[in-house]
């Protein structure tokens, strides 16, 4: 009779879920009125079917009402099975309740589950998710006979806890062991937690040793795998090889194209990832989605391509994804990167919902066009509103403070993140205040704070305060700076000429022609600068003295007639921005063909008064630069947005936003 009753509740338990699940959708308020009628009309005493239920409810992602549900089987004093117990502790993973899983740990414990394989995988899963590494580790360590899903869930945990290096040297440990146990084989799951694995340690030829493993076990055309391979290369910069590998694949699905779409977008190679869109419209049957126009608008700002931006943004609004808050974020850091910040405003304001992410690229569009005031009033609007501002949010408050010469704020907020919302600042925000310092005068604070530094200084905090120390004239910091740089990062052309600058600037010539010995002994090579522009929806790029564009002899004799121009209203060329050892004439023409000068030359070239031009350079702008395009903007009558490598410059009437300081 027993048996006939468990058998008949559990068919008519399976039956009515199907019936149930025909007609309502499933979630929560759904799962809550099947658990009241599983308790009004089946028998409780029945431990298959309050199995079947905790499962049930845990998949369909209620795990408040799975943990209920085994809570009222306790309470009825029925004995678990170890079926009862993975689908519990994984409504205990999903809800981040350490709580009560470490109680449905004792329980396992209690009835002799611990040691079951599918018990101790989900316990390891639940403590990786909860940040317990140790406790993982200690149960894992505690299997004797390890299955794949155990091993699967400990690689996987180190991984999602940022320890990468464990998470490999693990599955080292598992090859050593296969040896031994040739019957356990890994499998596409646990193999795409190693490629993740690979992706953030960035060592040389590990992806390349795991792609030959993977090609022994016979998992490399599984398109989980050859996806995950694609993504490791890339993160370890192969982006070639990453290029390569998605011509591989087959049978390329949604996540395949969107891929190879965000390697191309995130190392700045837009035009390849607009190639590749095209491709995936006209050649597949894969239709984009959210996640393809996010890395579109990434592609977008990268490159200052603000009329395809536009476009992407009308496809988002005509495909009803107006709402998707990831997409929204995305169009807002694509408008102000594309020099639209009042644009990137009325999409932030248009938001329905916003997350900490959406806020904090508000914060920052306003503070990389120097708008200080206007960042920090969305700060405040968003502290107010309850959303609590994370280690991204910091680094723009801090950013725009920088950028505008805010030097109480910024020391106001760099307390309080720690004090107060307890984000403990990183290197990005040391960065920011030695900056904030240093450009301030105060070059002998910002040294103390280095040195006071939680964290070990990088090149970006001493190259800070280095250009700091160019500003201000201190050669006696600028030298224990270039030490340190010329420690962290000795490839780097760019700080022997900063450094080789202010010895000139001191007239220490015999240091300028030491720093000269060791550029050309080391052969080191300035990165080549490049401004980009955008006419009638086509981006052109130039370089230094370029005369690879078509029409660069129209573009040197008009910029020969606005020279003169200029020259009228009192331009003189800042020869102070190249070298000290040439003639003073050299100096003039060599600034002259700068990459930016070129491109704001052609963009007025093809504009009509009143317009505006955006440009987009690789590098900081010189001083020189800035001064002629800001008289140029008053004599065409022309508003021009330039973003360097720092921030935006809008220049108009012969004025800059920055105010000179940058």
């Amino acid at each position: 009779m027993s048996a006939f009753k468990t058998n008949s509740n559990s068919f008519l338990m399976s039956l009515y879920r199907k019936i149930y699940r025909s007609h309502y959708s499933t979630t929560a308020a759904s799962n809550s009125n099947l658990t009241t009628l599983f308790n009004k009309y089946f028998d409780h005493t029945d431990v298959f079917s309050w199995n079947s239920i905790i499962a049930d409810l845990a998949r369909s992602g209620d795990s408040v009402e799975s943990l209920r549900a085994f809570s009222s089987m306790r309470k009825l004093n029925l004995k678990p099975t170890r079926s009862t117990f993975p689908c519990t502790i994984k409504a205990c993973s999903a809800l981040l309740d350490l709580h009560s899983g470490k109680q449905t740990h004792q329980q396992a414990i209690l009835f002799g589950f611990q040691s079951d394989l599918f018990v101790s995988s989900a316990l390891i899963d639940m403590y990786s998710k909860s940040g317990l590494l140790c406790d993982a580790r200690n149960l894992f360590d505690e299997i004797p006979q390890r299955n794949i899903v155990t091993w699967t869930s400990m690689i996987s945990g180190y991984v999602q806890n940022d320890y990468a290096n464990e998470g490999l040297l693990l599955f080292k440990d598992f090859l050593t062991a296969k040896s031994e146990d040739t019957e356990v084989c890994m499998d596409s799951v646990a193999m795409v937690s190693v490629l993740s694995a690979c992706s953030r340690v960035h060592m040389k030829g590990v992806t390349e040793g795991i792609h030959v493993c993977l090609v022994k076990m016979g998992l490399d055309k599984e398109i989980v795998i050859e996806n995950a391979l694609l993504d490791a290369y890339a993160k370890g910069g192969a982006v070639d090889v990453a290029a390569k590998m998605f011509d591989r694949i087959a049978e390329k699905d949604d996540v395949s194209w969107n891929s190879i779409i965000a390697v191309y977008a995130q190392n700045g190679l837009s035009r390849e990832a607009f190639q590749v869109f095209q491709r995936m419209i006209q050649d597949s049957n894969v239709k984009y989605n959210a996640v393809t126009l996010s890395t579109l608008f990434l592609a977008c700002a990268h490159s200052g391509a603000l009329r395809i931006g536009k476009c992407m943004h009308d496809k988002v609004i005509r495909m009803g994804f107006e709402d998707n808050v990831v997409l929204g974020t995305s169009i807002i850091d694509m408008y102000c990167k594309c020099g639209q910040v009042k644009m990137a405003k009325n999409a932030f304001d248009g938001m329905k919902e916003k997350n900490v992410k959406s806020w904090s690229a508000m914060i920052a569009g306003y503070g990389m066009h120097g708008y200080a005031r206007e960042s920090l009033d969305v700060f405040y609007k968003m502290i107010r509103c309850g959303v609590k501002p994370n280690y991204i949010t910091f680094l723009s408050v801090l950013s725009a403070c920088s950028h505008a010469g805010l030097l109480d704020e910024g020391w106001y907020w760099f307390k309080a993140m720690s004090h107060q919302f307890h984000v403990q600042p990183g290197i990005e925000h040391y960065g920011c205040m030695v900056d904030l310092l240093g450009r301030g005068g105060r070059l002998y604070e910002a040294y103390d704070l280095i040195r006071k530094m939680k964290v070990k200084a990088d090149f970006v905090v001493w190259g800070s305060l280095l250009a700091a120390c160019r500003i201000h004239k201190n050669v006696e910091l600028a030298e224990i700076c270039g030490r340190e740089l010329f420690k962290l990062d000795p490839s780097n052309c760019g700080y022997y000429i900063l450094l080789k600058s202010i010895y000139a600037d001191a007239g220490r010539w015999k240091d300028v022609e030491r720093m000269r010995v060791v550029i050309k002994e080391r052969r080191l090579v300035k990165p080549r600068g490049f401004s980009m522009v955008e006419v009638k929806g086509r981006v052109h790029v130039f370089l230094v003295g370029d005369e690879e564009h078509p029409e660069y002899k129209k573009i040197y004799r008009f910029m020969e007639e606005l020279m003169s121009k200029l020259q009228e209203v009192g331009y003189v060329a800042n020869v102070a921005s190249v070298v000290h050892d040439v003639e003073e004439e050299e100096k003039g023409m060599a600034l002259r063909f700068h990459s930016e000068k070129l491109a704001v030359v052609y963009g007025v070239m093809n504009s009509s008064p009143g317009s505006t031009i955006h440009i987009i350079k690789n590098l900081r702008i010189c001083a020189d630069c800035h001064t002629l395009i800001k008289l140029l903007s008053n004599i065409v009558d022309r508003q021009i947005v330039l973003r360097d490598s720092k921030r935006f410059h809008h220049f108009k009437d012969g004025l800059c936003t920055c105010g000179d300081y940058w």
